[in-house]
């Protein structure tokens, strides 16, 4: 007798910054989703599979909901909403250290209109200093919502995260599994390296050009001893943020391609050949037919 396969699918939602894809990559052991301190990290919708036993949880990382302030804007936004209309459940993720949000509040209303399961994680309680705060938070999101959990997480030292799984999968429900076990994400190959570097272009470039970077592989192919060739494009928007990612000497652009390649070799578990270039590409954020060209679905823009 074949074992009841049970499934899930989770949006994990809340607004910029709180740690939802940090708490992704916890839940499933491997880091698949960009993790900076710069809000709105995340720009696209990305998927994680958790399969333990009986229970598969389907996870879509959305980045956090935000004003829009440009066409790249508008397509982030527009997913979270089709990403909490289309799931089974949502996860929303909050900031242990914040008050409650507007973006909180909309995101709760369209929990409620929707009416379906939500489970409540409160993530960062590494550093809140004193329970009552944090029994404070957790009445104040409870008078708004009827969660079926509310889960104290930190996703920096893990606590918390493996009696959030364990909730999760009280969401599931019978119909079979819609992955192979040993399936992690969705994300081609090609994006999980762009999104490597980009990450590194962040976490580099600090305050200097945080959004206006977008990285574009244009080769991915293994050579017969194994060695994976990777190049890749880096655009910005300006000539001035060229210099910048390149750096004096190149040193800002070797300096980002090497973490990038230690992280693509520790992923893909092979030697990686990194080369990289930068382009400008004024204003490409406002721009439909770039957007597109940089893997972004932008058909339902107005």
């Amino acid at each position: 007798m074949n074992k009841q396969e049970l499934s899930a699918f989770i949006a994990i939602i809340g607004r910029p910054n709180v740690g939802k894809s940090s708490i992704l990559n916890r839940m499933l052991g491997e880091k698949i989703a960009i993790v900076t301190n710069k809000p709105q990290t995340t720009r696209t919708r990305i998927m994680g599979v958790l399969t333990e036993g009986e229970h598969q949880l389907v996870f879509t990382d959305t980045p956090g909901m935000h004003k829009a302030k440009n066409a790249l804007g508008k397509y982030m936004v527009r997913s979270v909403t089709e990403s909490v209309s289309g799931a089974d459940a949502a996860l929303l993720v909050v900031d242990a250290t914040e008050e409650i949000s507007d973006t909180e509040r909309d995101l709760i209303e369209r929990i409620n209109s929707q009416n379906i399961p939500a489970v409540l994680a409160i993530n960062k309680i590494d550093i809140v200093k004193e329970k009552a705060e944090l029994m404070k938070i957790i009445a104040d999101f409870a008078s708004l919502c009827n969660f079926e959990a509310i889960v104290p997480v930190s996703a920096r030292t893990g606590d918390g995260v493996r009696e959030l799984v364990e909730e999760l999968k009280k969401l599931s429900s019978e119909g079979g599994h819609f992955f192979d076990e040993d399936t992690l994400t969705d994300q081609p190959e090609r994006q999980l390296a762009a999104e490597m570097l980009r990450e590194k272009l962040l976490l580099s470039l600090d305050k200097e050009i945080p959004h206006g970077t977008a990285v574009v592989i244009e080769k991915m192919r293994q050579r017969d001893n194994g060695v994976l060739d990777i190049d890749a494009t880096i655009y910005c928007e300006k000539d001035s943020h060229k210099g910048i990612i390149i750096g004096k000497g190149g040193n800002m652009l070797k300096k980002v391609s090497t973490k990038a390649r230690e992280d693509m070799e520790r992923f893909f578990d092979c030697k990686v050949n990194l080369q990289t270039w930068v382009k400008v590409k004024e204003d490409w954020r406002n721009r439909d037919g770039l957007l597109r060209n940089f893997g972004f679905d932008t058909a339902d823009f107005e």
